[in-house]
């Protein structure tokens, strides 16, 4: 099983979603920032440096959002997905073939990787709650 980490970066209501490059496994699909975990690296670290790599900026990271274990057909994979924050720079295409920032009713319009499901699902129900409640805050 690969380790892998994401961030849930928010801007006010939106949060970011990076297209993966076409010539990679999974090519096109959208996801959140981040990648694999090196022996030797914390999650966290590995989260602030492939958002360095990918992006050009300096994360911020905070509690886990969520954890998620999915089996694609060539790797199982245990996603960390950890709220964050840019501290620094404005995110650059470094790496990948584009990136958005989108509400989370925005959701469907998107193809996001299969592991991402389930995160999308609570994200979703989060905004819904918090709508209810009449804040357009998502914690």
């Amino acid at each position: 099983m690969v380790e892998v980490v994401a961030a849930l970066i928010w801007d006010e209501n939106k949060f970011m979603i990076c297209q993966r490059p076409a010539h990679k496994a999974r090519g096109l699909l959208w996801e959140f920032v981040g990648g694999k975990v090196e022996p030797g690296e914390t999650k966290e670290e590995a989260l602030i440096g492939e958002c360095r790599a990918e992006l050009d900026i300096t994360l911020s990271v905070g509690d886990v959002f969520m954890d998620v274990i999915h089996e694609y057909p060539d790797i199982t994979v245990h996603l960390t997905l950890f709220h964050s924050r840019i501290e620094e720079g404005t995110p650059k295409l470094l790496e990948h073939h584009d990136l958005k920032w989108i509400l989370p009713e925005e959701i469907p319009q998107y193809d996001f990787c299969p592991a991402d499901t389930e995160i999308l699902a609570r994200i979703t129900e989060e905004a819904e709650k918090a709508k209810a409640k009449g804040t357009d805050e998502c914690e």
